[in-house]
C-alpha cells in the first residue's frame, strides 16, 4: 500500500483534533451548566424583567434570538439588555418570510464552507424562495427557488438539525372547479433537504388517487405520516418511497431537462421539479385510528399514545405497545377533570421514555415498567405528581351576598376555575435538566402567573419566579425558559403582540464564581 496523501493525513488529524476538542468542550460545557444550574436555583438569585416591547406582527424566539417583523429584525437576548443583531432591508409582501428554523453548527464536524461553522436561519418566503441567512448578521448565504406549481408555506424538522421538510399549502383547486365537482388529485407537496451541506433529497407529491381520501400528511424522523378524516393514521418509510418512486436524482445548481423544459435546479424560474411520484401504495409500516388523528410514538420499549376514535372518549388516552398493539397494564389514563380546557399528554422530551400528563391542577410524570413475572408486557407506573396549590373547595361552598346573606353555591367550581391556581404550560429545559411549569391565578380582576422550576428526576419544587405582567387567560401565551433567560410572548386582540424578557440577576459573590469557572 502506498503512502497516504498528505492532504488526507491532515484531514484525518483535523477530524481527530476536532473530536478531542468536542469531547473536551463537552466536559467543560457540562461543568459550566452544572454551575449555572446551581446559580439559577440559588435562593438569592432573582429573575428581573429587563425589557418589554410590543409589535403589530408576530414575535418568535429561538435560542437566545428574538425575531420581529416576519423575521426581518433580530434581537439578541443574551446580553444584560437585549440588543439588535441585525435588521434586513424592507421588502414587499410577496418577499416576506413566512416560516423559519434555526440551524446550529454541530461541534466536532468538518464542514465544506467557513460560513457553515456559524448558526444560520433557514427561512421560507411568501414567493417560494428558501433562504439560508446568517443568524448573526442577517446576510443571505444561499437562495433556492422551490417551484411555481404550488405554494409552499410550512417548515419543520424531519430529523432535528439534519433534515428539513418544506410543506405546501393544500391544493383546494379553483372555486369554479369545486362547484363543478372537479377534485384536485394532488393534495400537497413535501420538499425535503439535507441541511449540511445544503442539498436536495427530493419533492414528494401526496396524490389522493394513490393514498385515498387523505386530509393531511407530514414527515417525522424518516417516516411519512398520512392522515384521514376518519381518524385513521398510516405510516410509511420515506426511504423506501425514495428508492421505489424517485424518477430522477436532482442536484441543486445543476442543469436539468424536465418534461422538455431545460433549466437550473433551484434557480428561478425553473425551480425544482416534483421528482418523487408514488404510483402504487408503498409497504405499510403501521396504521391506527385515533380521535382527531392524535398519535405519538415514544418510550422504552416503543409505545404509542392515542385517544379512541369517538368524541365521548375525548380526554381518555390509551398507551399501547408498538410491536403488537397490546394495551399496557394501567395503560388507560384519564384525569376526569371538569374544565373548559382539555388535559394533554406527551412523551417526555428528555429521552427517558417517560410520559407527561398535564391537567389543570396536576402534572403527572409516568413511566413504563416491566410487569412482574412477564418481561414482555409493560405497565404504566406513577413516577411523581406535581399538584397545584389550592384551597379546600369545601370551604368555598358558601358565599356572602352584598346584603349579608349566606348562600350555598348551586354548582361546583371547574377544575380550571380562574380563581384557583391552574397549570397552563409545562416545558423541559434540557441543558439544566429542569421541568418548568407556568401556574396562573386570577386575583381580583387580574391574572397573576409564576414560573416554577421542578427537579426533573423527583418533581421537587426548587424555585418559583413571579411574572410581573398580568396574565389574561383569554389571550394566547408562550413562555420560554432558556438557561438564564425567561421570555414571555403574549398575543392580545387586534394582532397586538407583547414580549417580556427576564434575565437572571445574582449577588456579586455568586457572579464571581461564574466568571472564574468560565
Amino acid at each position: 500500500m502506498g503512502p497516504t496523501p498528505k492532504s488526507n493525513v491532515c484531514s484525518q488529524l483535523s477530524r481527530r483534533a476536532l473530536g478531542f476538542f468536542a469531547r473536551d468542550a463537552g466536559v467543560v460545557q457540562r461543568t459550566n451548566l452544572g454551575i449555572l444550574r446551581a446559580l439559577v436555583l440559588a435562593e438569592s438569585t432573582k429573575f428581573k424583567n429587563v425589557w418589554t416591547t410590543h409589535s403589530k406582527s408576530p414575535i418568535a424566539y429561538e435560542r437566545g434570538r428574538i425575531y420581529f417583523d416576519n423575521y426581518r429584525c433580530c434581537v439578541s437576548s443574551i446580553a444584560s439588555e437585549p440588543r439588535k443583531l441585525y435588521e434586513m432591508p424592507k421588502c414587499s409582501k410577496s418577499e416576506k418570510i413566512e416560516d423559519a428554523l434555526l440551524w446550529e453548527c454541530p461541534v466536532g464536524e468538518v464542514l465544506p464552507d467557513h460560513s457553515d461553522y456559524k448558526s444560520s436561519l433557514i427561512a421560507l418566503t411568501a414567493h417560494n424562495w428558501l433562504l439560508r441567512i446568517s443568524a448573526s448578521t442577517g446576510k443571505i448565504l444561499e437562495k433556492i427557488y422551490l417551484a411555481s406549481y404550488c405554494k409552499f408555506r410550512y417548515l419543520s424538522w424531519d430529523t432535528p438539525q439534519e433534515v428539513i421538510a418544506v410543506k405546501s399549502a393544500q391544493n383546494k383547486g379553483s372555486a369554479v372547479a369545486r362547484q363543478a365537482g372537479i377534485q384536485q388529485p394532488v393534495l400537497l407537496y413535501l420538499a425535503v433537504f439535507q441541511v449540511q451541506p445544503f442539498s436536495l433529497v427530493g419533492i414528494l407529491e401526496i396524490d389522493k388517487r394513490i393514498f385515498g381520501n387523505v386530509t393531511d400528511a407530514t414527515l417525522s424522523h424518516g417516516i411519512l405520516i398520512v392522515m384521514y378524516s376518519s381518524g385513521l393514521v398510516r405510516l410509511y418509510s420515506f426511504q423506501v418511497i425514495i428508492e421505489q418512486f424517485m424518477q430522477q436524482k436532482l442536484d441543486l445548481g445543476c442543469a436539468c431537462n424536465w418534461g422538455g423544459t431545460t433549466g437550473t435546479v433551484g434557480e428561478a424560474p425553473f425551480g425544482i421539479p416534483c421528482n418523487i411520484k408514488v404510483t402504487d401504495l408503498p409497504p405499510l409500516l403501521f396504521e391506527v385510528s385515533s380521535l382527531e388523528n392524535a398519535f405519538q410514538i415514544g418510550g422504552h420499549p416503543w409505545h404509542y399514545i392515542i385517544t379512541p376514535n369517538k368524541k365521548k372518549h375525548k380526554g381518555i388516552f390509551h398507551i399501547c405497545a408498538l410491536k403488537d398493539n397490546a394495551l399496557a397494564k394501567n395503560g388507560i389514563q384519564e384525569m376526569k377533570c371538569c374544565s373548559l380546557e382539555s388535559d394533554w399528554i406527551y412523551f417526555h422530551p428528555d429521552a427517558s421514555g417517560r410520559i407527561i400528563h398535564v391537567g389543570p391542577n396536576q402534572v403527572k410524570v409516568l413511566k413504563l415498567c416491566e410487569v412482574e413475572n412477564n418481561s414482555s408486557q409493560h405497565q404504566i407506573c406513577e413516577d411523581f405528581v406535581i399538584f397545584a396549590k389550592r384551597e379546600n373547595r369545601n370551604e368555598n361552598l358558601f358565599t356572602v351576598t352584598a346584603s349579608g346573606r349566606v348562600v350555598k353555591r348551586s354548582s361546583s367550581l371547574l377544575d380550571d376555575d380562574p380563581e384557583q391556581e391552574t397549570f397552563k404550560i409545562v416545558d423541559y429545559e434540557d441543558e439544566l435538566d429542569l421541568l418548568s411549569v407556568v401556574a396562573v391565578t386570577q386575583i381580583d380582576a387580574e391574572g397573576k402567573a409564576h414560573l416554577d422550576f421542578h427537579c426533573n428526576e423527583y418533581g421537587t419544587l426548587l424555585k418559583s419566579i413571579p411574572l410581573v405582567e398580568s396574565w389574561d387567560v383569554t389571550y394566547s401565551h408562550e413562555v420560554y425558559f432558556d438557561r438564564d433567560l425567561v421570555l414571555h410572548i403574549e398575543q392580545k386582540p387586534n394582532r397586538v403582540f407583547s414580549c417580556y424578557v427576564y434575565q437572571m440577576v445574582c449577588d456579586p459573590g455568586e457572579e464571581d464564581i461564574l466568571k472564574r469557572s468560565g
